[in-house]
């Protein structure tokens, strides 16, 4: 496990996923554990948590999106890169690295009530 949110990390911060130059850590600094900022000037909340919050209604969608479906989203859009497959290693590896900043977070389902 220890080596997947490692994997997940290294490609946070690399240019790997896009064909920009840019990485997950232009919008979401400090590896995601702090406030980040879209390249519109728009403050993000860090991501600590962000995965306890998946899946979640997407508005703009107009459906509910899983953590991997953020994921390439931001990479389509953000990074204009390719998606990725969603059982492959590279999505394995970044999602084990967003979990790991969301242990101990309470799983929030957006007033799901139980």
């Amino acid at each position: 496990m220890q080596a997947a949110i490692h994997e997940g990390g290294q490609l946070f911060a690399a240019a790997s996923l896009g064909v920009n130059g840019e990485s997950c850590m232009t919008c979401h600094r400090g590896g995601g554990r702090v406030e980040g900022m879209l390249p519109t000037g728009k403050k993000i909340p860090s991501l600590i948590g962000a995965a306890a919050s998946f899946p979640r209604y997407n508005e703009r969608a107009g459906r509910v999106i899983t953590l991997g479906m953020q994921i390439n989203s931001c990479i389509t859009n953000g990074l204009h890169g390719m998606p990725l497959s969603y059982d492959g290693p590279k999505m394995v590896a970044l999602i084990s690295y967003l979990t790991d900043l969301s242990q101990g977070k309470p799983i929030d389902l957006q007033g799901v009530k139980r």
